[in-house]
């Protein structure tokens, strides 16, 4: 029971991460410009992580969490509305 609610708010931890990232790259982009690939990229890493989390026990949900927020902020950092900005703040 304990190891299958601790895989139950991981997966809860990567959709809210994921709805966020989607949210804030639509709000930013638009339609048009919206960063598909890393999304995917984004859900396929989640899907990776809740696998790993369900199948070795000795994971601890901190850790696994705090690896898919650093992989979500990675993915944010290389698309394209986000470079713009950097850009635009640097010159």
């Amino acid at each position: 029971m304990k190891k299958t609610l601790a895989t139950m708010a991981v997966a809860a931890t990567v959709v809210l991460l994921t709805a966020t990232f989607s949210f804030a790259e639509y709000a930013i982009a638009g339609v048009g410009n919206f960063p598909y690939f890393q999304l995917g990229c984004l859900i396929v890493g989640g899907l990776i992580i809740i696998s790993l989390k369900s199948k070795y026990e000795k994971m601890y949900t901190s850790e696994t969490v705090a690896a898919f927020a650093l992989y979500t902020v990675l993915i944010a950092l290389f698309t394209n509305p986000v470079i713009d900005a950097v850009k635009a703040m640097v010159s």
